[in-house]
């Protein structure tokens, strides 16, 4: 008897315990997407050509230095420092960030044509980074605790097979009433983004449109998000990136968001 209770209560736990494991892995499932995402090497630096897309196909051309740097184990403390080199009307514009885990980041921009330095507010994070598709919390991250994260399915994307995650915010303070992650099993970086509205209609497509392993680090190269409603679009491709550069922690500082050292930013 005590043998049979023992093979009952095997199987039992056979059932019950991969469930819940699966159920509560979808957390882990985004740390580790973020960390593959933003927080690969111990800094990195990549020269970025942004192109700013209307629906009738007309485009804007931008290009920037996008510099960052962790401090602490990924998902601790990070920094970025952004530098726009071109067109004339955001030339020297500059965008400073200072990431936390569990509170609001500060995020500053520098605009020269008013010679002012703008903290972005909290409420803000979810704005159009200069014009483009992309958010500021895009452009660094959102923190993994600010959603509710669930598993849907696992799925495909050409050879990639993927987990699907839902993430649903806790708060109000978002553009979207969900999103749905593929995130590569493999590499851990995020291939795809559906954001769905609060009505719950698809209106916006995050795709990683290019994957390339830099220094063992592999690293979405080029990107593109549109808005399925206004019909505009952008891309962010690296035109070259790297790992390991040696950054100095003084360049995360607002006195250089007006003039940032010239060999970063070059």
């Amino acid at each position: 008897m005590k043998q049979s209770a023992m093979f009952l209560l095997a199987a039992l736990l056979s059932i019950v315990i991969p469930a819940r494991a699966f159920a509560a892995s979808a957390d882990e499932i985004m740390k580790q997407s973020q960390a593959a995402f933003l927080y690969g090497g111990a800094d990195f630096k990549a020269r970025v050509m942004m192109k700013l897309i209307d629906k009738g196909g007309r485009e804007r051309v931008r290009e920037l230095s996008m510099i960052r740097k962790n401090f602490g184990e990924p998902g601790v403390n990070q920094k970025y420092f952004i530098y726009f080199h071109q067109p004339a009307d955001v030339k020297g514009m500059a965008f400073l960030v200072n990431k936390y885990p569990r509170k609001d980041d500060d995020r500053w921009l520098f605009i020269p044509a008013l010679n002012m330095v703008r903290r972005i507010a909290a409420q803000d994070r979810r704005s159009s980074f200069v014009g483009s598709d992309f958010t500021y919390e895009d452009i660094s991250g959102r923190d993994i605790e600010d959603d509710n994260h669930s598993i849907v399915k696992d799925e495909r994307i050409g050879a990639a097979d993927c987990h699907v995650i839902k993430s649903a915010p806790k708060g109000t303070d978002t553009d979207y009433g969900h999103k749905l992650s593929w995130i590569d099993k493999s590499t851990k970086l995020p291939l795809k983004e559906e954001y769905y509205d609060k009505r719950g209609e698809l209106f916006k497509v995050f795709s990683a449109d290019e994957v390339k392993n830099i220094k063992g680090f592999p690293t979405v190269t080029k990107r593109s998000i549109k808005n399925l409603q206004s019909g505009h679009s952008s891309e962010a491709a690296y035109i070259k990136a790297d790992y390991g550069i040696g950054v100095e922690d003084g360049l995360f500082a607002e006195r250089y968001l007006r003039q940032p050292p010239a060999k970063w930013v070059e």
